[in-house]
């Protein structure tokens, strides 16, 4: 496995997904869904309803990656508004496997000083 994580994007598939979709199935939400190619070696999240389970999906060379990774005690947090498509930096994803939850962080704020 091989992922330069310099010059790879990470997208989040919100709300929720059928986890008993495997490569095929979830090939068709990154094309359909999130409207980008899935053979660009970016990553794709997928969360469950229980958020319990994470899949990630991504095109390495000569065939796809599936990863699953499924929590014991705890769940994910995750956003729960459908059909939108977010991109994350290297630091979100090891937040969100690790469960912190970032889409609640407070937005820096931006200010043009007028004279």
């Amino acid at each position: 496995m091989h992922i330069n994580w310099e010059q790879v994007s990470i997208f989040l598939r919100t709300g929720y997904t059928d986890m008993r979709k495997q490569i095929n199935g979830l090939t068709v939400l990154v094309q359909r869904d999130l409207g980008h190619n899935p053979f660009d070696g970016d990553l794709f999240v997928f969360c469950g309803r229980t958020r319990r389970i994470l899949k990630v999906l991504y095109w390495e060379r000569n065939g796809f990656c599936l990863w699953t990774k499924r929590l014991e005690a705890d769940k994910y947090p995750w956003p729960r508004r459908e059909g939108e498509v977010r991109r994350i930096g290297k630091d979100e994803m090891r937040m969100l496997l690790s469960g912190i939850d970032f889409f609640c962080a407070h937005q820096e704020k931006k200010y043009d000083f007028v004279t």
